[in-house]
């Protein structure tokens, strides 16, 4: 499985109206059908820059549905939130890989 991360800084002068439009936009990348679904996280490590820091993960069905994001939806979608925010958003992308996953199970 492939996790397709955005990590975003969003200014405080913005913050509100920012994550209404996220609310709003996580379920637009959804609905390209090359997810099967999103973890919206606020991260608790404050940055010397201000502002307040979150992170998306989308879990792509696989490598090729996020090649096919890149080539017919991401350019779109990314430049709405550059078109409202401009530079109160600082944006920043990674692939991961999920080599394994643990869990605890309760007897």
């Amino acid at each position: 499985m492939i996790i397709y991360n955005v990590t975003i800084n969003i200014e405080d002068s913005v913050h509100s109206e920012w994550l209404k439009w996220m609310k709003d936009h996580i379920p637009q990348v959804l609905a390209t059908g090359l997810f099967s679904k999103a973890l919206f996280t606020k991260v608790l490590v404050e940055e010397e820059m201000g502002g307040t820091t979150y992170s998306v993960q989308y879990y792509a069905y696989s490598k090729s549905a996020l090649v096919q994001y890149y080539k017919e939806y991401a350019q779109q979608l990314q430049a709405d939130g550059m078109n409202r925010f401009g530079n109160k958003m600082l944006a920043f992308r990674t692939e991961l890989e999920l080599v394994d996953e643990f869990k605890v199970t309760k007897d």
